[in-house]
């Protein structure tokens, strides 16, 4: 499947969330490619009934921390869309888990760059497993850092366009309040309770970062330009999850289509001196030597450039694109990839 740029970009996140209401059908209808949701834009009158309707922020929020230690060895996983069996095997891979899936990293660090929603049916279950494994893993001295990717934030949005029948199902048994849900069919109801700002899912989707340092590496599921870094880190993470915990609006960064979610600018096949500069700039505002990015998948294997400082791990290894699994490898100065 041709993955397209996402669109220009779009309006703010209230005025989406006005038209996600009205527009049930379209958020609904699975779409030919992966993009970033573009509503119709609401008439004037209805954009300022929006704006008079919507709460007061509440004061800037305390950044979270998003700087961690370089540990021993650093594994970093893509994509891999609700397929349980390509999540395990690279796992496996990287040497996280034993062959009952429980951790056997030691004081392994793995990374998984986002996007374990949407494509696939064992959903609930990858993220089932990725919790588990998080509080094994640091108990043995080692960690599990599972990063929001843009399919996890559409779905707090409800926009879910790319789930599957199997997905839905996974989710019909989650039963919270309902108000302002109605709208949506009965059996896509316990999804929306599950990822709805403040469910249960989306609170577990709120304790993550969606864009973190390890050692010189930074991790994000689209890509980190300078312009997020003077926005803050610590401060979009932050707003993130204050969204997903249903505290406040989405942060308009987390929609846009040159986001830390939604960016393609490292992760095509080809990229440019002009964006390998815009790289250089970012990395060297963040003191880091390298970024890893998902997002993109790669079929054919992790793939880098610019001289080995992005390298995109998405090698599309779930069912719905029929890549094979591997992971990136990171100890000391030596970057590997690693697959079956």
């Amino acid at each position: 499947m041709a993955i397209q740029r996402a669109p220009a970009a779009r309006a703010t996140w209230v005025v989406a969330t006005v038209t996600l209401a009205t527009s049930l059908a379209a958020s609904l209808v699975v779409g030919a490619c992966d993009r970033a949701p573009e509503p119709p834009q609401p008439t004037p009158p209805a954009r300022a009934a929006a704006a008079s309707a919507a709460p007061a922020q509440p004061p800037p929020l305390a950044e979270r921390p998003f700087r961690f230690p370089a540990p021993r060895r650093l594994a970093a996983i893509g994509d891999v869309h609700g397929d349980l069996a390509a999540t395990r095997a690279a796992l496996r891979l990287a040497g996280a888990i034993d062959s009952e899936d429980r951790w056997s990293g030691a004081d392994l660090v793995v990374v998984q760059t986002g996007d374990q929603l949407d494509r696939g049916d064992d959903e609930r279950a990858i993220l089932d497993l990725l919790k588990r494994l998080g509080a094994e893993a640091r108990r043995a001295g080692g960690e599990v850092h599972v990063l929001n990717g843009n399919h996890e934030t559409m779905n707090v949005a409800l926009d879910f366009r790319y789930v599957t029948a199997g997905g839905f199902a996974a989710f019909a048994d989650v039963r919270t309040d309902a108000r302002g849900l109605g709208r949506f069919p009965e059996a896509h109801r316990g999804r929306a309770m599950a990822f709805a700002p403040g469910g249960p899912y989306a609170r577990e989707l709120a304790a993550r970062e969606t864009v973190i340092v390890v050692g010189e590496t930074v991790f994000a599921h689209g890509g980190v330009l300078p312009s997020h870094v003077r926005y803050g880190v610590g401060r979009f993470n932050a707003e993130v999850s204050a969204w997903m915990r249903g505290e406040r609006t989405a942060p308009a960064l987390a929609q846009a289509d040159d986001g830390p979610v939604w960016a393609r600018t490292f992760s095509e096949d080809e990229v440019d001196a002009s964006e390998c500069a815009l790289l250089a700039e970012a990395l060297g505002a963040l003191g880091a030597r390298r970024m890893v990015v998902g997002h993109t998948p790669h079929t054919r294997g992790i793939t880098s450039a610019c001289g080995d400082r992005v390298w995109r791990i998405d090698v599309g290894m779930a069912r719905h694109y029929g890549g094979t699994p591997a992971v990136l490898v990171i100890e000391g100065d030596q970057v590997r990839a690693v697959g079956r």
